[in-house]
């Protein structure tokens, strides 16, 4: 049996890729999510669902849209905050391509980019048409088509987003061909979005018992759709879906911001989501991520802790304020005591980067216990207690009038009081003077809490500060959608037409 059940899990974790076209507590106390015999229930929809999540973290090439170098080339270098990173010579391409607005059309990160995500949502539309065919109704079932459906959300933000108007699949395919369909509005694809996360949210549980650790949740497809709905202004239904996150008391802020991002902070009470990742000791039961890996420092010897990517840029060093804690513990600087473990960053140039971001950090005792110098283990937050917390100043903001500036003042300054910790001379609380002065200090403060989490180029777009920020860099307004890739258009046979100006 133990043999039958090895081999299962072999299977479903290679699975996703193939059923498009053709696993989690940390290491030390839990098991990845990955199925056995055991585990599959209603069907074998729970083992399909076991498989989006080890896609989603999946390190290889085929997975790096989710956290590797496509994702961190889409989602971090085209902002002001972050650069391509590791030497000059390594990767120059991509450099031109993100960080000048070069944008290439045929070039692989992007075409990842946008067929992992099909591949993602191919795989929830293969288990919500099981789901369908067998009438799954029981509590159970209709969890897991909760979380296929979020998963299905989740990649069509991502698309909608980098893209704007792309092909809608909300159905099973069974053959290439299926997939030769033309782009559906921005418009359609979020009212997909809405639908799947309107059933996630009345479907997901509120928490998952502890060997579930990871899970969605109703609270991650609350927060999501929170976003969603900000990206498009529609503010009131921003602040409710962020204040029914708030109001659940199922989340608070970690009291330590530095700890969040080490492996003692991972799933704490300010995590609503993150992808999973996992070694053990001696590199035993290896489900490692590629987002810590491909922006650890490109160093040797013992600074060798990953590709380098995603380097802080001057400006983001500069935009926080005097004695913000954020600072150092979210940019490791060449040249000087880490801050963290004793040790000294090598310097620059022996270095290629000036700055590197922290929030990757390897910790050496897990260094030691894995045998692994690169921090795969490290989990990828998506979405944190403080996001949402910012997301409903920003709404409550834009809504105005007395109670909800006192909201946004609230939710605004508890973020920053986190941050100061003891410090009481640092980060004073915001006071209202105008709409104009509150929405300024928000923005500032999502720029320097998020950082080099993926959220500041889409911000800038959405504020309608890209042009003006980002100009000098080469963004002109048609870069706030990439070009769909030359490969997808070629495969659609003239049915998917390209985006404007490409």
């Amino acid at each position: 049996m133990n043999t039958i059940k090895r081999a299962l899990r072999a299977v479903l974790i290679g699975l996703p890729v193939l059923m498009m076209f053709a696993g989690c507590s940390k290491f030390l106390d839990r098991k990845p999510l990955t199925a056995t015999l055991d585990d599959l229930q209603q069907g074998g929809v729970e083992g399909q669902i076991y498989g989006l999540y080890g896609a989603i973290r999946n390190g290889d090439v085929a997975g790096q849209a989710f956290g590797g170098i496509p994702w961190l080339g889409m989602n971090n270098f085209r902002s002001d905050d972050s650069e391509k990173g590791s030497s000059p010579s390594d990767g120059a391409d991509w450099g031109v391509i993100f960080d000048q607005f070069q944008y290439a059309k045929d070039h692989w990160a992007p075409t990842i980019y946008w067929d992992q995500h099909y591949v993602l949502i191919g795989q929830a539309n293969t288990a919500l048409q099981l789901a369908d065919s067998l009438g799954l109704t029981d509590p159970a079932s209709l969890v897991n088509i909760g979380e296929a459906r979020m998963f299905r959300a989740f990649a069509y933000f991502d698309l909608v987003r980098a893209f704007g108007e792309v092909p809608k699949i909300d159905f099973r395919i069974y053959n290439p061909s299926d997939s030769k369909i033309a782009k559906s509005s921005v418009a359609d694809i979020y009212t997909l979005i809405d639908s799947d996360l309107d059933f996630a949210r009345a479907n997901l549980p509120a928490e998952w018992p502890g060997q579930y650790i990871g899970r969605l949740t109703k609270g991650a497809a609350l927060a999501l759709s929170a976003k969603t709905q900000l990206y498009r202004k529609n503010w009131a239904g921003a602040l409710s879906l962020a204040e029914q996150v708030i109001n659940s008391k199922q989340y608070d802020l970690l009291s330590s911001y530095q700890k969040l991002f080490t492996t003692a902070g991972e799933n704490s009470i300010e995590s609503i989501w993150e992808i999973q990742a996992s070694i053990g000791a001696n590199n035993t039961d290896n489900y490692s991520a590629p987002y810590a890996v491909h922006q650890g420092v490109r160093g040797t010897a013992d600074w060798d802790l990953g590709w380098g990517w995603n380097t802080p840029t001057q400006a983001l060093v500069d935009a926080y304020e005097a004695g913000d804690p954020r600072k150092d513990a979210s940019i490791l600087f060449s040249g000087q005591d880490d801050g963290l473990y004793g040790k000294k960053v090598p310097d620059y140039p022996t270095i290629p980067r000036k700055y590197w971001n922290k929030k990757v950090y390897p910790e050496p005792t897990v260094q030691i216990l894995t045998g692994n110098r690169q921090a795969g283990w490290l989990n990828q937050p998506i979405l944190r207690y403080a996001d949402v917390l910012l997301m409903a100043a920003e709404a409550a903001n834009e809504i105005g009038g007395a109670e909800n500036i006192t909201k946004a003042l609230t939710y605004l300054n508890k973020v920053r009081a986190r941050a100061r910790g003891n410090n009481a001379s640092v980060l004073p609380d915001v006071a209202y003077v105008s709409k104009d002065q509150l929405r300024t200090a928000i923005q500032h403060e999502r720029r320097v809490e998020l950082a080099l989490e993926g959220d500041r180029f889409y911000d800038l777009v959405r504020w309608g500060l890209a042009e003006s920020v980002l100009g000098s860099s080469g963004y002109q307004p048609k870069h706030q959608y990439y070009p769909i890739p030359q490969s997808a258009i070629d495969f659609a046979g003239g049915v998917l037409k390209q985006n404007p100006n490409y």
